[in-house]
């Protein structure tokens, strides 16, 4: 425990509050090194959909590494990228009537988030993001900015309030934000029109963070409506609340919506890597070859556990 305490940074939180030294894991039990046994409700913040070390996921990881299948590849073709797009394709796009495009990003849910906004941005040529109460988007400064919580905002150091929007989320304090965001984009004198129209509204369809708030259906029905009657882009942020953790693989599923870019991270891995993707309508693919890039965009042992997830439980 003293090399924790003596050489890790005062960022970490979660051991704060439980300072366990942690040895194995299996399915949703974890060991720590007194041979102590805890039931993880935490799941690497979402992304153990199927549990630790899940045998099958496992099995798909181990053969591909033990075949030396690549490890890193930027951005390059690769078999195991090309397998995990068959799979994505056929059994999660095609089956709900989808048509996206793939851009992979760094591999936290985060850059996702940046990428999807920037995409938003270039592609209307307008600034301003509409954001909504109590969203959590990440903590790099572009997703900082469109977060609601002042403790992840505060560690910025700067204002973060830049070309960003927020309204009331849907049951917030009773006050019918879309009718003030309607009200707002018909009105010369709101500062949502011309030159500050938005380009974008990101969205949680369940927040996370912010306390666990679900937006119905028809709130979510008349957004996107709101949304298509001004040529706004519609972004939903499905990085916790995807990969079925809300009983349909994509969480806007039940409100019939078809968003215009969808992020995920967190559970599309499978196994607990790193993985994000930004799904987006083909005609916005509108990026110049390397224009938003990273070192760790193809994460191939991923891919190779998120195609079997999908294939075997998805």
């Amino acid at each position: 425990m003293d090399i924790f305490k003596s050489q890790e940074s005062n960022v970490q939180c979660y051991a704060n509050n439980f300072p366990v030294v942690f040895e194995s894991a299996k399915g949703c039990w974890m060991t720590d090194v007194d041979g102590k046994r805890y039931l993880d409700f935490l799941a690497g913040a979402g992304s153990l959909n199927y549990g630790h070390n899940n045998p099958t996921l496992k099995k798909a990881l181990i053969e591909y590494i033990e075949k030396d299948g690549i490890t890193h590849g930027l951005d390059m073709y690769t078999e195991a990228k090309a397998r995990f797009l068959e799979v994505f394709k056929n059994h999660i796009l095609a089956p709900r009537g989808l048509d996206y495009k793939f851009q992979f990003t760094g591999p936290t849910g985060t850059n996702a988030v940046e990428a999807a906004m920037k995409l938003a941005r270039k592609v209307t040529g307008r600034s301003n993001i509409v954001s909504f109460t109590n969203g959590f988007h990440g903590c790099t400064y572009g997703a900082l900015a469109v977060t609601g919580n002042h403790h992840h905002r505060g560690g910025g150091g700067i204002p973060v309030n830049n070309s960003v929007t927020r309204i009331p989320y849907d049951g917030y304090a009773n006050v019918d934000g879309l009718t003030l965001f309607e009200t707002m984009l018909n009105d010369a004198s709101s500062g949502l029109t011309g030159g500050d129209k938005p380009a974008a509204v990101l969205l949680e369809v369940v927040q996370g963070e912010g306390g666990l708030n679900a937006a119905s259906n028809e709130w979510l029905q008349r957004l996107q409506t709101i949304c298509k009657a001004h040529d706004i882009l519609v972004i939903v942020d499905d990085i916790q609340a995807g990969c079925g953790r809300t009983g349909t693989f994509f969480s806007f599923e039940p409100s019939g919506i078809n968003p215009d870019i969808v992020t995920l991270s967190k559970s599309i891995g499978g196994y607990g890597l790193p993985m994000a993707v930004v799904l987006l309508k083909p005609e916005l693919d509108q990026w110049a070859p390397g224009e938003h890039n990273g070192t760790f965009r193809g994460n191939n042992h991923a891919f190779v556990t998120a195609a079997e997830a999908i294939r075997t439980i998805g």
